[in-house]
Order: structure tokens, then sequence, then C-alpha cells
């Protein structure tokens, strides 16, 4: 297990074990403050966007078009917006810090 910093909707952060190997939504759907992830990480939602911290943003691989679309159609949208089934949870993520995001 792998540690991650979620930040809630009401601000209150979280030190979460993360199973690497598998998407960050898939270690954030079953929090009770997780992302709903109703497209179960299809990319066709957008309900696991999240907010990631500025340090680890340059970290991540850039999002591709279907996901740069869907985060376009969001009024929640921020420069370190990002869908949390698009980034593999990986051992180099150890500690990533991510806010989530109101559903829309």
């Amino acid at each position: 297990m792998t540690l991650l910093r979620v930040i809630d909707l009401d601000g209150t952060e979280h030190e979460v074990e993360g199973r690497t190997g598998i998407t960050l939504m898939e270690n954030l759907r079953d929090l009770d403050y997780g992302v709903a992830a109703v497209c179960g990480g299809m990319c066709a939602c957008a309900t696991c966007h999240v907010y990631v911290d500025a340090e680890w943003v340059g970290r991540l691989a850039a999002p591709h078009s279907d996901e740069t679309d869907l985060l376009g159609d969001l009024a929640t949208r921020r420069a370190n917006s990002r869908l949390s089934c698009q980034i593999k949870f990986t051992p180099e993520l150890a500690g990533i810090k991510i806010e989530i995001a109101a559903d829309e």
C-alpha cells in the first residue's frame, strides 16, 4: 500500500493507503468522501474530477484529448484539474496530494 493525501469536499485532509497499479479513481471511489465515478473509469462523465496539488501536476503524464474535452465543459475546472480515472497510481506518486472537486 502507498500513501495518498486526499482533501475532501469539507476541506479535511485524509491520509489514505492506496493500491498501486490501479487508477486514482479506483482508489478514491470507495471512500465515503471520494469520487462518484459514475462511468467506471471510461473517461465519459467527469464525476471523478480532482484537483492535483501544484507540487505534483508536473509529475503526471499530460492529459489526452478526451480528458481535456470533458474537463473543458466543467464550470469548476482549474489549471490543475484532472480526471482521476486517467491517472495510473504508481509507486512514484506515493504521497500525491489531491482535492476532490464538487460534482456538477
